[in-house]
């Protein structure tokens, strides 16, 4: 367990970003696929929660859950459950799930294209196994998925939300299109957006949480928040929790060999 007080108040300091009194959050990373992580990850947020005391709190998962990792149709199951057991618990659709939502609507090039990005991985986890993957042509392995996953899973992937502001935070997965407000912003770009979003440029009135680009150690910087520290690259899974003016990281790391098939 790894945890760092990040504190933002100070004397001489302008005013720190709040998330709204009374109020704790955790943003979660990308999990792609690692349930393992996911759980250890959870317990700490517990032991949290207990060690803090008073509120409990409301988890953000910044989206991608699925992919590269083995066990993407556990995750969601875990994450429905999650929802079941704490139900203020928001979710954010990254692109890894809207190529899945795609490619379950029939979307040929979109099943291609969820192939070369991780989806090889997802599909296995839905008990398709490597022996009828291989030897299926793309059509064959459209309908071995359709039959594979449960409306449950698309009905829980379908309510992911685009964007999520509280206080003086907006989370998002992958960042924002400098230069143009909040509610103008495109869907596409919240879910894919990257080299225009990380370079220097016009900043948000808000500080920007996210995941989608992959960090060895989570990057704090005035404008935003970097999240994705490669769970099934480095495997390291991370939250950050904020309250009042505060913001702490709990990590769950584990070896991406020691991972069960």
């Amino acid at each position: 367990m790894i945890a760092k007080l990040f504190s933002r108040r100070s004397k001489n300091a302008a005013r720190s970003p709040q998330v709204p009194e009374g109020r704790r959050l955790y943003a979660i990373g990308d999990i792609h696929g690692r349930l393992d992580l996911l759980e250890g990850l959870l317990d700490q947020i517990r032991a949290d929660e207990a060690a803090r005391g008073g509120l409990q709190g409301e988890l953000i998962f910044l989206g991608d859950v699925i992919d590269r990792g083995p066990q993407s149709a556990q995750v969601i199951d875990r994450l429905i459950a999650l929802r079941d057991e704490r139900p203020q618990t928001r979710f954010l659709l990254g692109n890894h799930e809207e190529v899945f939502l795609t490619t379950l609507g029939g979307d040929g090039k979109a099943l291609r294209f969820f192939n070369r990005i991780g989806g090889a991985e997802t599909i296995l986890s839905y008990g398709i196994s490597p022996e009828a993957y291989a030897v299926a042509g793309f059509d064959e392995l459209a309908e071995l998925l359709d039959a594979a996953v449960p409306a449950s899973h698309r009905s829980f992937l379908g309510s992911f939300e685009n964007m999520i502001v509280e206080g003086d935070y907006v989370f998002v997965h992958a960042g924002v299109r400098p230069g143009v407000a909040l509610d103008a912003q495109r869907p596409s770009d919240l879910r894919w957006i990257r080299e225009e979003f990380l370079q220097p440029g016009p900043a948000c009135d808000k500080v920007v949480v996210h995941g989608h680009t992959i960090v060895e150690e989570v990057v704090q910087m005035p404008h935003r928040i970097g999240l994705d520290t490669g769970a099934y690259r480095f495997g390291t899974l991370t939250a950050m929790g904020f309250e009042g003016g505060d913001r702490w990281v709990l990590q769950e790391h584990r070896p991406c060999d020691a991972v069960a098939a």
